[in-house]
């Protein structure tokens, strides 16, 4: 989560602690679920209290998805704004579960036909998805699918302490974070070669790089907000197919859904702009699909709607 408002979510930092983290894995392990929520809970409330931007972003999104889709009986209050942080916390143990591979496979539905297809064919692929559910819970599909690995791009100074707490668990994980302040001719250039040998990028489409001039404007939610083109960008410049993939909670466990998005991204030079933001809007057509049917399971808090406050156009 973010706190401080006024700046880019980037540059407020992280409040999620890795040693917390690792603290209350720890008690579900050896105590169980319900000691783990005693722990929790508190903390929980606690940051919810003190984190006001937070708290006021999670409002407004919960506010904004009432009036757009009246997902909720009444209108979205204090109590629903605190089940959004428990549903946010809950996730952070269960991705740290999935990844130790402690986490149950029998809660897990996965619609994967079309990855398997790609997966088959011995070519990886670019994947944009969003901060929805728990992404670690592709280890589910490496668990079932031999080779299959997954780079997962982040924004966080806190990717390689994550990656060693990964590895802490699992020894054998194949989804790996890798820290990107943005995407340069070097890192596309080592993106691309991971996927020409069959692995697979993931990239977050609902946050924007430090730079806010790479990002274009789409609507979400009935008001324009500022999108990245970092995963069309990369896309096209490998020139490999593009997935969306959303990871929500179903019943007592979580559903994960793969779709293609484009075959192929194609960005024509004399329509470069035209065609970035065409890719956006149709990302935000169907990142208002997912949060529809899951609406505690968007994990952006901080003023979404207001990152545009600076030139958004395309570079």
């Amino acid at each position: 989560m973010t706190q401080a408002s006024g700046q880019h979510w980037a540059q407020i930092g992280e409040s999620t602690s890795v040693g917390g983290i690792a603290f209350l894995c720890a008690i579900d392990r050896w105590l169980g679920r319900a000691p783990f929520r005693l722990c929790l809970y508190p903390v929980v409330l606690v940051h919810w209290l003190l984190n006001r931007t937070a708290r006021r972003a999670s409002l407004e999104y919960l506010s904004r998805l009432q009036a757009r889709h009246r997902v909720f009986d009444a209108p979205p209050g204090l109590r629903q704004s605190l089940r959004h942080f428990a549903s946010f916390a809950e996730t952070l143990l269960d991705k740290l579960l999935a990844t130790g591979g402690r986490y149950p496979s029998g809660k897990v539905r996965m619609q994967r036909e079309v990855m398997l297809q790609q997966i088959a064919s011995g070519q990886g692929g670019v994947i944009v998805t969003a901060h929805i559910g728990c992404l670690e819970l592709c280890q589910a599909l490496a668990d079932d699918v031999p080779g299959f690995r997954l780079t997962a791009l982040v924004h966080t100074a806190h990717a390689e302490d994550f990656n060693r707490l990964l590895r802490r668990l699992n020894p054998d994980c194949r989804v790996e974070l890798l820290q990107v302040t943005q995407l340069d001719a070097a890192m596309a250039m080592e993106l691309g070669r991971r996927v020409a040998a069959g692995e697979f990028v993931a990239i977050a489409g609902d946050r924007v790089p430090v730079s806010s001039a790479r990002s274009v404007r789409a609507e979400f939610l009935g008001r324009p907000a500022a999108f990245p083109i970092g995963p069309y960008v990369l896309a096209s410049a490998i020139g490999c197919p593009m997935f969306a993939m959303a990871c929500t909670h179903e019943g007592d466990g979580y559903r994960i859904g793969f779709e293609q998005f484009s075959e192929r991204v194609v960005l024509p030079r004399n329509a470069r702009d035209a065609a970035l933001s065409e890719q956006a809007a149709r990302f935000a057509q169907w990142l208002e699909e997912q949060v529809r049917h899951a609406p505690f399971d968007w994990f952006n808090f901080f003023p979404f709607w207001d990152q545009d406050s600076h030139d958004a156009s395309p570079r």
